[in-house]
């Protein structure tokens, strides 16, 4: 049976921040389908790091609905070599949009977080209530600060105002639209691309970051944003709940899946000198599942559509 409807998007004007990156294309496209007015504004007219600016184009706008998934994100090298603009531009977005949101009469707004506000030694699979029971992950432990920030803003906006606020933590996304940095990657997207070049380029060998033994679970971004609706049409409370698949594979193992869908035959070799993260980060999403969600797309389904688009000129930074 449907879980009851909370939230109606149908006839909704709802404000997707961060509409260009990974998880916010991904979520228009997901809206597109649900007969609500899809509201988006670029970058470049909009800073969401700048407080004046951000309340004033919402309180003119004026949402039903807003979708943060906006940030300053990167991988492991570019979370441990920028900290200050990790920690201080996903602070000031996080407040700036639910603050903002909130003075603007805003009925609904989701966060998206990041997994990485686990402690990098959490019981396994990670439980929503091991937030905040141990030391984090070093190398992403300003980002993860500011997404935990985030979370709590939420949790203090529902306590205090009983504002509709919410948040959902995906595991690690793949998929169209990712950005495809040399440097500021994120793994999926890293190595779709160092296997298409090396395809390409005829290459024995490519390298790998990290020993290759951590376990990872990767779930396609077209299946969060439909999480996301989800939520959004399902869900209200304090507490916020994880969003993945609830299985995981080797970093080795997946850097196999990714050769074999881009075709590339040649020898695959671990640099273990690089940073590895947190052993493993899987999640318990063991409540979501209760409330009626699981996943549609298979790992093998949607790396290959995430490879089509990148041989259509998809994604960014390349």
């Amino acid at each position: 049976m449907a879980p009851p409807l909370l939230f109606d998007l149908r006839g909704k004007r709802v404000y997707v921040a961060g509409h260009n990156g990974l998880a916010g294309s991904a979520v228009v496209r997901r809206l597109a389908s649900e007969g609500c007015e899809i509201l988006t504004v670029a970058r470049a007219d909009l800073d969401l790091t700048q407080q004046t600016a951000t309340e004033g184009w919402l309180a003119r706008h004026k949402p039903d609905a807003v979708i943060l998934a906006a940030g300053h994100v990167g991988g492991i090298y570019a979370n441990d070599a920028f900290p200050a603009d990790f920690i201080a531009d996903n602070l000031a977005i996080g407040l700036n949009v639910i603050r903002g949101s909130y003075k603007a009469g805003v009925s609904k707004l989701l966060a998206l977080g990041s997994s990485c506000i686990y402690p990098k030694l959490a019981p396994q699979p990670m439980p929503e209530d091991s937030l905040l029971t141990g030391p984090l992950e070093p190398t992403n432990e300003w980002y993860a600060v500011a997404k935990i920030a985030a979370i709590k803003l939420c949790e203090a906006y529902r306590k205090q105002h009983g504002a509709d606020f919410i948040s959902a933590i995906p595991t690690n996304l793949y998929g169209r639209g990712d950005n495809y940095h040399a440097d500021n990657s994120h793994v999926p997207a890293a190595l779709l691309r160092r296997f298409h070049e090396g395809k390409m380029a005829n290459a024995p060998s490519v390298t790998v970051w990290g020993t290759g033994t951590p376990r990872r679970e990767f779930l396609c971004s077209d299946d969060l944003a439909d999480a996301c609706v989800f939520l959004m049409k399902h869900y209200s409370g304090l507490e916020f709940l994880n969003v993945g698949t609830g299985a995981d594979m080797t970093v080795a193992e997946f850097a196999r899946g990714v050769a074999h869908v881009v075709g590339y035959t040649g020898k695959i070799d671990c640099d273990a000198a690089r940073p590895d993260g947190p052993p493993q980060k899987l999640l318990d999403v063991s409540k979501i599942k209760a409330l009626g969600w699981s996943p549609k797309i298979s790992l093998r389904e949607g790396l290959t559509d995430a490879y089509a688009d990148f041989l259509a000129g998809g994604g960014r930074a390349r």
